[in-house]
């Protein structure tokens, strides 16, 4: 548990730094683009109301108050469940990247109303419509994680890895 516990941590104090240091001191609320290494990678301003691409997105507070509701339940549940079974490391950070990530989109929905979205990624001749943030990619990599490493031990044995 101090393993995801650790990694949530780390990644809630990554995903609101870089968004303070872009949204606030960078002013991207206010210059909505900057060009880091084009077309590679660029922050492009985008308050998300919903889930991933904007999905489910509504600018009620209703809506807003569920997402919140519904991030802090999941965060619950895979932190008691992380807890309470000893799970092999790949699988405590895996679970700490995701509620770390989900913990950092809730303060952005609590504080802005809306999910602070800058990092845009393209290619040259594609430019990509979306853009995320450090939680995001969290959140991915940690649903990720536990899809591929929660069970039984690649050696065959049922519970956790020994040594973890």
């Amino acid at each position: 548990m101090r393993l995801a516990a650790l990694w949530a941590f780390v990644i809630l104090v990554l995903d609101q730094a870089s968004k303070y240091i872009v949204v606030h001191l960078m002013q991207l609320d206010q210059r909505l683009a900057i060009d880091v290494l084009p077309p590679f990678l660029n922050f492009r301003m985008a308050w998300n109301r919903g889930v991933n691409f904007g999905l489910f997105s509504g600018d009620t507070d209703y809506t807003r108050l569920i997402l919140i509701a519904l991030a802090l339940v999941i965060a619950a549940w895979v932190g008691i469940w992380i807890a309470r079974k000893p799970q092999r490391p790949l699988v405590q950070v895996s679970a700490g990247l995701l509620i770390g990530g989900a913990l950092g989109n809730v303060i952005d929905r609590i504080a802005y109303g809306a999910v602070a979205d800058f990092i845009n990624t393209s290619l040259p001749g594609w430019q990509n419509p979306f853009s995320f943030n450090v939680a995001d990619i969290a959140i991915f990599i940690g649903a990720v994680g536990l899809a591929l490493f929660t069970g039984n031990d690649p050696r065959g044995k049922k519970g956790p890895a020994k040594g973890a």
